[in-house]
């Protein structure tokens, strides 16, 4: 694995992975996915769909899921910064409703491993930010659902540099954590 650093975040299905980056006078160059060593870190996934966001300072997206057909996600930034926040919805695991977030940038270069069975979020720290994901299942609007993302029961710390971040109509509306539908299997 010496192309990768993987870490655990505080919720040990969550990965923090640190790509080996070669730099020089040119610029640089890194392996961002490579499903061999993927699956030895213990992402044995297929990803059927990549998607890109763009989103200006101060937004926020999130806390988004699909309660069937649920994704996983192998993310990482391409511009600016973003504070991540993935939050367990797996009833029967012990992190059960806990959150982990992470700064990830174009700086840092750091991929983020969000497995099925999580929300996730993300709140934009700099300008703006390019955000690029892959997910393990297609996107399923019917199944999509959102958590409230300042809902006092997650207690989720978020850096706002103001008090009302950029939501979309969904976002704004998106129901309480204990009003959440979730998974009673571990997916």
């Amino acid at each position: 694995m010496d192309a990768l650093k993987i870490t655990p975040t505080s919720i040990a299905d969550v990965l923090l992975i640190e790509p080996r980056v070669h730099q020089d006078e040119r610029g640089f160059f890194f392996e961002s996915y490579q499903k061999n060593r993927f699956a030895q870190a213990g992402i044995p996934f297929e990803f059927v769909q990549d998607n890109h966001s763009r989103s200006r300072f101060g937004t926020l997206r999130g806390l988004h899921y699909q309660i069937r057909q649920p994704q996983g996600k192998l993310l990482r930034v391409l511009t600016g910064e973003i504070f991540d926040v993935v939050v367990d919805l797996r009833k029967r695991s012990p992190t059960f409703g806990q959150w982990v977030g992470n700064y990830l940038s174009a700086g840092n270069k750091q991929i983020l491993w969000v497995p099925p069975g999580f929300a996730h979020g993300f709140y934009v720290t700099s300008p703006e930010a390019e955000v690029l994901y892959k997910a393990t299942d297609y996107y399923a609007p019917e199944w999509e659902r959102a958590i409230r993302w300042n809902d006092p029961a997650l207690g989720i710390a978020w850096p706002l540099e103001h008090q009302n971040p950029i939501l979309s109509a969904k976002d704004a509306t998106s129901r309480p954590f204990h009003e959440a539908e979730v998974y009673e299997e571990l997916p």
